[in-house]
């Protein structure tokens, strides 16, 4: 039996979602309007119902995303808003909150979010004992953990592919709610992980100035596809409900190239959504916003840097090096094409970077609007390249399901079937005089029958299947053609709607793993803590946005400062030893860094 992959793409609103599936994505993730935890990237459920109705076409699915913490008064209206996302035929729901499986719910896909933190095996069983049909793991999981966890369940498993990384291990930072109020966990992060600190010592020496130290690369796996299926994943999600729609029909389209060249091998391994695509452009991840590309801790703790210490924001692809300064432009070695209008930037000696933009180009020379404070042998990177967005602006990809398409004879007339790639069958009977033609009609039915261009269906195959060569009207072929391909497609959305949730164990034989559940539980309602107190917990302390307090930990992550700096005791045996705690220190802003070696983990305080 084959293995159906799925590529899982974002959706900022349901016209990107619609390009993501044109482009490739078997499945979508997007936002409704409210309990989202990108709240800039909210829909309505009339939005969404047209995006989901786009997607049952090709068997793509579509999932919304309700994975902020709840408050008590939030839950009876977020109850009503999965109601009516089940009334429109979503095919899941993506869940943080556990007081969410208290509510009375429809039979609709629970999917856990990167939000609860599923570390362990036992955490992931937990979920799945608890209906769950697809668990996320963390970003920060190696192969060898996701192997470990496809070990021990069959459940779907989801795994970050590309897109921006969050410093933090998911649902497990706070503070963006300790230092402004906004809840991370609540859709609301202010990104300080993405702000220039100053870093020091515990005697006040200043070790680091103004460095991005906490702003990480953008993930990046296209490499490691193959591994990671075989590792056991089931699902690759491409992060980004943010994103412009250029960057997700890029993205999508060289993910599924990626894909397609896999699954071209592996006869094991197929899409998990129907139809081809075809590009008007060539995609490249170069192209779109990226800080960089890492992949990680796949591979385990490596020598490449994770993080870009320089700017959290975009650099792009590498196009060569000054070589030298004349008056009104410069000139490049080693340059890739550009274009006028295109945007390129550099690191300014300060070690921040600098941005311009391209009036015009002649061979190797640029001549800039304005002319930019470089240097030669100063490199220079494109994070905007007008032509390839250009080209993105318009229509840049078709995706067809092949149909095969047969006219018979009938007693009274005719019969047109027509069949699908997935075993979808139709037929619309053409009740006609018999009149036999004077010459063979063959070809000219052939290719009125094929003429399937404002439908997602492209014919594979047309026979006519008749005892003589009858005249038929080309209009009433036209029609009949129409009808049935409008009944396959209908049909085709049915056999797409609504998946099941999974079966659900009794609270009575499925224990939590642990005995006590800490603020890290972001429990903020009561239907939440009495979910856990029914599973085997003894206690559970509030979440963190209904108690702060300042001698907890705020984040920890796998990202380690002394390792970025090398100077880590374990790994890199440096003989390095600052005074420590360590202080990341933002303008009024003091933050106290702890490191658990033991775990390889870095964990940050309010100082």
């Amino acid at each position: 039996m084959t293995r159906k992959i799925e590529l899982l793409a974002p959706a900022k609103n349901a016209q990107t979602g619609i390009e993501a599936i044109k482009h490739g994505a078997d499945a979508v993730y997007i936002g409704a309007d409210k309990f989202s935890a990108r709240q800039a990237a909210g829909n309505s459920v009339e939005d969404i119902s047209e995006l989901v109705k786009f997607a049952h076409q090709y068997g793509a699915k579509v999932y919304v995303a309700l994975n902020t913490v709840l408050t008590d008064e939030q839950l009876p209206e977020a109850e009503k808003l999965i109601w009516d996302l089940y009334n429109i035929d979503v095919d899941a729901i993506i869940v943080q909150d556990m007081g969410i499986m208290e509510l009375n719910l429809p039979e609709i896909e629970l999917h856990a979010s990167t939000q609860t933190d599923c570390r362990t095996p036992e955490k992931v069983n937990f979920m799945v004992e608890n209906g769950f049909s697809q668990v996320v793991l963390p970003r920060e999981f190696t192969l060898d953990e996701i192997a470990a966890v496809r070990k021990t369940t069959d459940v779907a498993l989801e795994i970050f592919v590309h897109g921006a990384l969050c410093v933090s291990y998911s649902g497990q930072c706070y503070i963006s709610e300790a230092l402004c109020g906004r809840s991370a966990n609540r859709g609301a992060c202010a990104q300080y992980c993405r702000l220039p600190y100053k870093l020091y010592d515990a005697n006040g020496k200043l070790l680091v100035e103004d460095k991005h130290l906490l702003s990480l690369k953008d993930l990046n796996q296209s490499d490691y596809l193959e591994k990671i299926i075989d590792a056991g994943a089931t699902s690759l999600k491409i992060e980004g409900r943010l994103k412009d729609v250029d960057y997700v029909k890029n993205v999508t389209a060289y993910y599924r190239k990626r894909l397609d060249g896999i699954f071209r091998k592996r006869k094991d391994l197929q899409p998990a959504s129907s139809g081809y695509c075809e590009f008007s452009f060539e995609p490249n991840l170069s192209k779109s916003f990226n800080r960089g590309f890492t992949n990680y801790f796949l591979n385990g703790r490596g020598k490449d840097a994770i993080y870009n210490p320089d700017t959290p924001k975009s650099t792009g692809e590498y196009i060569g090096t000054v070589k030298e300064i004349k008056k009104g432009y410069f000139t490049v070695a080693g340059l890739k094409q550009i274009h006028n209008g295109d945007g390129l930037c550099y690191k300014a000696p300060d070690g921040s970077f600098k941005g311009f933009r391209v009036n015009k180009a002649e061979e190797n020379r640029i001549f800039p609007l304005e002319m930019p404070h470089i240097k030669p042998k100063t490199e220079l990177y494109r994070n905007f390249d007008n032509d390839f967005e250009k080209e993105l602006s318009k229509e840049s990809a078709v995706r067809k399901i092949y149909v095969d398409i047969t006219l018979k004879e009938t007693a009274n007339g005719f019969e047109l079937l027509i069949s699908d790639i997935d075993g979808n069958n139709v037929s619309y009977l053409i009740e006609q005089n018999k009149d036999i033609a004077r010459n063979d009609q063959t070809e000219n039915q052939k290719k009125q029958l094929s003429k399937l261009g404002n439908t997602i269906f492209e014919a594979r195959d047309i026979r006519i299947e008749l005892n003589q060569s009858y005249f038929i009207p080309s209009s009433v072929l036209a029609d009949a053609r129409r009808e049935a391909t409008e009944k396959l497609l209908s049909l085709r959305i049915e056999k797409n709607r609504k998946n099941v949730r999974g079966k659900k164990s009794s609270c009575e034989t499925v224990k939590y793993p642990e005995k006590h559940i800490s603020y890290l539980g972001n429990v903020t309602n009561e239907k939440a803590k009495q979910f856990y107190l029914d599973r085997g917990v003894d206690s559970v302390d509030p979440g963190f946005e209904l108690k702060k307090c300042d001698d907890v930990v705020l984040m920890q992550t796998k990202h380690c400062i002394k390792y970025s700096l090398g100077w880590c005791p374990v790994h890199q045996k440096s003989t390095v030893r600052n005074a420590e705690p360590l202080f990341l220190e933002y303008k009024e802003e003091r933050l106290k860094l702890s490191f658990d070696c033991a775990k390889c983990q870095m964990k940050i305080h309010k100082a």
